[in-house]
């Protein structure tokens, strides 16, 4: 496996950790709760610690930017999926645009 292959696998792993993260805060009820807030911590770090590696390969500003759109699309899913935030037209629109620009910026880079 090459080393661009490794650091996208890294950074994919990173964006898991985070939505993971902050998934486990939607619980942690102002870190009022022990296992939640256990949680949410070591997923932020690992999320950071594996993003740290992936950007020793990857140029930092694509990395961060598509750790961070991929993390806020996701997690704006799974608040639609799982916790019954509302499904707008706009936010469709919003994560589509969110998509569009890490798409953008991946070929922009390749």
């Amino acid at each position: 496996m090459s080393p661009q292959m490794f650091a996208w696998l890294l950074l994919a792993a990173s964006v898991a950790a985070e939505v993971a993260g902050t998934i486990a805060l939607r619980h942690a009820e102002g870190f009022t709760r022990l296992l939640p807030s256990l949680l949410t911590a070591a997923c932020y770090a690992g999320a950071i610690w594996l993003m740290s590696l992936a950007v020793r390969v990857l140029d930092v500003g694509l990395g961060y930017a598509v750790w961070a759109g991929a993390g806020t699309a996701l997690i704006a899913v799974a608040g639609m999926v799982w916790f019954g935030d509302a499904v707008t037209p706009l936010r469709v629109i919003g994560l589509m645009t969110i998509v569009a620009g890490v798409v953008v910026l991946n070929i922009e880079a390749g």
